[in-house]
């Protein structure tokens, strides 16, 4: 009997233009910290969303001051928030989980880099489940699947402080999109069925990223604190006791790290009309 050949990836490694796979600037600018100035800086009490502008060309901070903390994170643009991150193919170009160097991409007909990793001290790679760090299978929790499932109201949930975090910028429910969760350790069991594990973040861990474009980000941190705890089904409990802040920075980069560096082109495709006959 033939073997049958392994599958491989759908956008294999170097298949992009190497505009979009060349990660030496980021990685420059991820070590050099000592050429930057912190501009904001604030904490994310638990249980809590917040939004806040970023420009391009500014390096975000997000970390675990305390311990593993899980955060379900949107990006928008800034000047047009009809051009938001678009999971689902960040995960087929970057894969299920990214990490430093990685690129969150804009939804049609935008697509383009919204923010690139440029540092990450978690580095979880691969464990023997096949599990990984910083999401890109799940989604944020959300008040109807709870009323679904157990036929209760509760708003504490991720989907209601992304809403309430983006309201006083002009936004609503329906612009809450799928989410980069952060700190976060998944994978598929079972036939390919998602679960999660205890976030591996120690205390101090961050994961940062460059602003490819102006944007408002939107961030909450997650009831379910680092996931230790079953939140579902038999054996639930709660998980207040598991919960910490996040930390949030915010930096000016020394402009010689961005030598080289250009805001990347929205989609250059043009539409063509249907032929006539």
């Amino acid at each position: 009997m033939t073997a049958t050949p392994a599958p491989q990836p759908i956008y294999p490694t170097g298949i992009l233009p190497e505009a979009y796979t060349d990660t030496s600037l980021y990685e420059r600018i991820g070590a050099a910290t000592d050429r930057r100035t912190r501009v904001e800086e604030f904490t994310l009490p638990i249980r809590t969303g917040k939004a806040w502008h970023l420009r391009a060309g500014q390096v975000c901070r997000i970390s675990t001051p305390e311990g593993p903390q899980v955060g379900d994170i949107n990006f928008f643009n800034a000047h047009n928030p009809s051009e938001r991150f678009w999971a689902a193919r960040t995960r087929q170009i970057q894969g299920t989980h990214v990490t430093t160097g990685d690129r969150l991409w804009s939804c049609l007909p935008y697509l383009r880099p919204m923010v690139t990793i440029t540092a990450d001290t978690v580095a979880y790679g691969v464990d023997e489940h096949g599990g990984g760090c910083h999401d890109l299978l799940g989604s944020r929790c959300d008040p109807h699947m709870k009323k679904l499932l157990t036929g209760e109201d509760v708003d504490n949930h991720c989907h209601t402080n992304l809403v309430n975090a983006i309201a006083p910028f002009g936004l609503h429910e329906s612009d809450v999109h799928d989410v980069l969760n952060v700190f976060q350790l998944t994978g598929l069991v079972d036939g390919g069925k998602y679960y999660t594990a205890a976030s591996p973040a120690k205390p101090g861990d961050y994961i940062e990223f460059l602003a490819e474009i102006d944007l408002l980000c939107a961030l909450s941190n997650c009831r379910g604190g680092d996931l230790s705890q079953p939140r579902w089904g038999p054996g639930a409990k709660d998980t207040t006791a598991h919960c910490r802040p996040l930390r949030i920075e915010v930096y000016d980069l020394d402009p010689e790290l961005l030598d080289g560096w250009t805001m990347p082109p929205v989609s250059t495709y043009r539409h063509r009309t249907a032929p006539t006959t």
